[in-house]
């Protein structure tokens, strides 16, 4: 079946954006007066959780509070949301978060195929809309047909529904796009949906149970940043990944688990 979208998701996959995500967030907590500050490691671990304001709320249940505490802080996260993303959008819009190696370079080759191009990401459409404009500059929001995001579901990922809404709005089916994500909960939402799925995972992601991935891969790769051991080791075409070998692999999908082996010592 011909290839006709490829589906991305954001934060990790199209740029490495949680460290300014992680900032942005204590940046915020201090602004409202609150005490609290994540670590990197800490950080890592809420990540599990899909969305910043469902974020913030298991945080805020980890914690040892009186009930009417609780409940206060529960009603003050869409506005520490909403700042955090102030200040995150500000820092990516000024130039400070690059896209991964090798996205712009595939993004390019699958518009001059004629692919259409796609978001399906938790995170919030400003977010999505400072990073593509920051990184690809005015006409960035023009190279993608669809962008979902944010809260245009009711359940978020690992759940399937923002990959089945960018599907539905494409017009396109599941066996006709390829996903691409960086976490275990962004390959069971896209898995979920019917997609073949490419997985780059990060520092924050890596160490997941990838098995159901078609492909797993440390970065996209470009020919100035090639990708050790390829061609050779999990490409075959050449030292970085290109659409025309994204056309030749996502038929038929790897055995359950195959690419585990892959995933093992590759970071």
């Amino acid at each position: 079946m011909t290839l006709r979208a490829l589906i991305f998701d954001v934060d990790g996959t199209l740029a490495d954006t949680e460290e300014v995500h992680r900032r942005s967030f204590n940046t915020a907590f201090a602004r409202a007066g609150l005490d609290w500050a994540w670590s990197r490691e800490a950080y890592r671990e809420l990540l599990k959780v899909t969305g910043g304001k469902e974020r913030i709320a298991s945080h805020i249940d980890s914690l040892a509070l009186r009930d009417g505490e609780r409940r206060s802080l529960h009603a003050r996260i869409a506005e520490i949301h909403a700042d955090k993303t102030r200040i995150y959008s500000s820092v990516v819009a000024a130039g400070k978060v690059p896209l991964r190696d090798g996205v712009a370079r595939l993004l390019k080759e699958a518009r001059d195929a004629g692919c259409h191009l796609a978001i399906a990401s938790t995170t919030t459409a400003a977010n999505v809309d400072a990073l593509l404009q920051a990184t690809l500059g005015a006409r960035g929001l023009e190279m993608f047909d669809v962008i979902a995001c944010g809260d245009l579901v009711g359940t978020k990922k690992p759940a399937p529904d923002i990959y089945q809404l960018a599907l539905a709005t494409l017009g396109v089916a599941p066996e006709e796009a390829i996903a691409f994500e960086d976490s275990v909960n962004g390959l069971r939402s896209a898995v979920g949906a019917g997609l073949w799925t490419v997985l780059t995972p990060t520092y924050w992601t890596e160490g997941g149970d990838f098995c159901e991935a078609a492909l797993v891969l440390p970065r996209l790769g470009d020919p100035q940043q090639p990708l050790e051991g390829e061609p050779g080791d999990r490409l075959g075409r050449a030292a970085w990944l290109t659409l025309d070998e994204l056309i030749e692999r996502r038929t038929p999908p790897p055995a359950p688990c195959a690419v585990r082996a892959l995933y093992q010592g590759a970071w």
